[in-house]
């Protein structure tokens, strides 16, 4: 159902708002997860390292996926939320063609680049094959992947968070029954994860766009153009650098993966599954920022600053509430979550996991507000501080992980976290007072 954001009590409307999206987020992190329990458990340890190895790859196909989907998102919400119907129809469709080019392109590079990044990155000889093999299949997919989140972020953008959670839970189901009878029954080990993923998403992304194309048909309007150079330009003016952001943090994360690969197998396996579940919180808090980018998109362009305002404040206070259960689930049953991702997971792989978790997890209450932020910003089109903030967290933990694991070994890359986080939240504080609280941002948004 679509949504005007632009009426209604703040708190509620961004709570019932973000509620359907939470829960899609969980269900797409649950069979993310769901992948490499599987291959711990009815393949191999090594098999769970191999999707590890892989997986800060397939994060930069997400990040310009992710971080494309936004600019499409806040302009969209924008043009609605002014009830510009006729421009916003011709944004959704020039998106669209965009995404469409960007993921042929992204699929060609991506086959040629897989296993010369891995030899790069150091992955060991005893599951490089495997991790060359995920990857490329996951690269065969990023059309759907491309479509699925173009289409999301104009679900979001019309208000409308339930429809991707449908498709999310028909996807979730359907690619853990596809993981079973691939790698239980079929025996296709490390490929059967890909091809479930494969099948599960390309349906996920076919029925999103069909139904989406129907809803936009229902809002009447004038006959919208097929593609824009002036909604393109918009576009870019937020999708480039949310690109470059999550850009960003995944080659961050490279480097980062480059040095656990020096720790060896255990490690890696290990960092593979804590990751996962860290980076099942930090999307949970993503995923607030982008419904708090939604509404306030839409209440600038209803020129209602005051409720973009109050609706990151009340962004930050649902994260922290989000927050507190990952961080007392993380911290006392870390070593317990890590051990489900393969049976009888060696000693090095449950004391590597639970670590990471024990020091990360305690400053999810910071991070989640910093986030939130940034959503703000990026809703009102605020988008240079953005990116500094970010920027600034990357370096400073790609920068750290390289000074303190010498020291510390493999938790001096733990730690670096927390130090990223606590230094860009100071900045993005700044941000928030003198373009929110005091309202520079609504001189300064894009037009």
């Amino acid at each position: 159902m679509v949504t005007d954001m632009t009426t209604g009590r703040t708190s509620s409307v961004l709570l019932k708002f973000s509620v359907p999206m939470l829960l899609s987020v969980a269900f797409q992190q649950l069979y993310n997860i769901v992948d490499s329990v599987i291959a711990g458990n009815f393949v191999s340890e090594k098999a769970l390292g191999a999707i590890g190895a892989g997986y800060p790859v397939t994060m930069i196909f997400m990040a310009v996926a992710t971080g494309g989907s936004v600019g499409a998102s806040v302009v969209t919400a924008r043009l609605f939320g002014a009830k510009q119907n006729t421009a916003m129809k011709t944004a959704v469709n020039t998106a669209l063609s965009a995404f469409l080019a960007a993921a042929v392109l992204l699929t060609v590079v991506g086959c040629i680049i897989c296993t010369p990044v891995l030899k790069l990155l150091g992955t060991p000889d005893d599951i490089f094959a495997d991790s060359d093999t995920y990857l490329r299949i996951y690269v065969l997919g990023l059309v759907f992947l491309f479509i699925y989140n173009a289409c999301n972020g104009i679900y979001t953008a019309l208000g409308d968070s339930k429809t991707p959670l449908f498709f999310l839970i028909a996807s979730s189901l359907g690619n853990i029954a596809l993981d079973l009878l691939f790698v239980i029954v079929f025996d296709m080990k490390v490929a059967g994860v890909a091809w479930a993923t494969f099948v599960a998403q390309g349906a996920a992304g076919t029925a999103s766009f069909f139904v989406l194309m129907k809803k936009i048909k229902q809002i009447p309007s004038d006959k919208p153009r097929i593609f824009s150079s002036d909604a393109m330009k918009q576009i870019s003016r937020v999708s480039i650098p949310s690109i470059l952001q999550s850009s960003f943090v995944s080659v961050g994360n490279l480097f980062v993966q480059s040095l656990v690969n020096g720790f060896g197998s255990a490690v890696i396996g290990g960092y593979a599954s804590a990751v996962k579940l860290n980076t099942f919180a930090l999307t949970c808090f993503s995923t607030l920022s982008n419904s708090v980018s939604s509404f306030s998109a839409q209440n600038m362009g209803a020129n209602k600053p005051d409720r973009v305002r109050d609706g990151v404040r009340s962004g930050m206070l649902i994260c922290l509430v989000i927050a507190l259960p990952f961080a007392l689930c993380f911290l006392i049953f870390g070593g317990n979550l890590v051990n489900l991702f393969a049976v009888q997971a060696s000693e090095g792989i449950i004391s590597a996991g639970s670590k990471f978790l024990s020091i990360v997890s305690p400053f999810y209450f910071f991070i989640c507000v910093k986030i939130v932020i940034d959503g703000g910003l990026r809703g009102c089109g605020i988008m240079t501080p953005f990116m500094i903030s970010t920027c600034l967290d990357l370096v400073l933990r790609v920068v750290f992980a390289y000074i303190l694991s010498p020291f510390f070994g493999s938790d001096g890359i733990w730690m670096s976290w927390p130090v990223g986080w606590l230094l860009a939240l100071a900045v993005d504080l700044f941000f928030y007072n003198r373009y929110i609280r005091k309202g520079k941002a609504f001189t300064d948004c894009i037009t």
